[in-house]
């Protein structure tokens, strides 16, 4: 018992390091010498990288986010399947899901933690929309592309990838929940979505205020400074 507590707890380690991994911070300073901390919203993520860098930085910091959340899911899943068959745990039933379902949900957690609390930055980060819609994909391919469907539409229509990001945050447990989910992954869509919606609070004043900028909006002095204030 000691020994699977132990491993968990290194699989839930290495699930927020993946997570902290800093791609948006990284493509500042090896593209521009910058800290992308420092511009625009001073998020990390892909939506400041791409007003700070451009396109291509900000696709292949969005691709390496999701990625992130993915890799957390497989590694725990990985390290079950071989602790199995070896005999080192079991896939027994633990309030309302399998040892794994709640693991893997945890491990998702973290990874979101790491994500916006990034140990390699002082714990500062990125709002963890990209590495969260990896760890739905990972948990939930149907879940996953549901929500991805949902933030694609309001996208659409509104062009702001906050009010996307929030509407696809709330939408993940109803999916949960459509799609008979097991209860560890419906509760990560309650903490997981309301920690993302919480880490748009800047985002929230500005929507009501109707100042939130659009994709491809040049923004005013006044719109710029209020994206730099915290």
């Amino acid at each position: 018992m000691a020994l699977w507590l132990a491993g968990n707890a290194i699989l839930l380690g290495v699930a927020y390091l993946l997570g902290s991994i800093p791609p948006g911070y990284l493509a500042g300073r090896l593209l521009q010498g910058i800290d992308i901390r420092e511009h625009g919203s001073g998020s990390t993520g892909a939506t400041n990288v791409l007003r700070t860098l451009g396109k291509g930085p900000a696709i292949a910091v969005l691709l390496t986010d999701i990625l992130k959340g993915v890799l957390a899911i497989a590694l725990v899943r990985w390290c079950y399947s071989l602790a199995i068959a070896q005999d080192l745990t079991t896939a027994a039933g633990i309030a309302g899901g399998s040892a794994l379902d709640w693991m893997v949900t945890l491990a998702g957690l973290a990874a979101l933690l790491g994500h916006s609390k990034s140990v390699w930055l002082n714990f500062t980060g990125g709002k963890s929309v990209a590495t969260g819609l990896g760890v739905l994909l990972a948990l939930s391919w149907q879940v996953g592309l549901s929500t991805l469907a949902v933030f694609g539409a309001v996208m659409a229509v509104s062009r702001i990838v906050s009010l996307s990001s929030i509407t696809a945050a709330i939408a993940v447990f109803v999916f949960m929940l459509l799609l008979g989910q097991p209860l560890p992954y419906q509760l990560f869509a309650i903490a997981g979505g309301l920690y993302v919606v919480l880490r748009h609070r800047a985002n929230i004043q500005r929507l009501l205020a109707g100042t939130e900028p659009r994709i491809g909006q040049k923004l005013d002095s006044e719109t710029e400074q209020s994206l730099d204030s915290p």
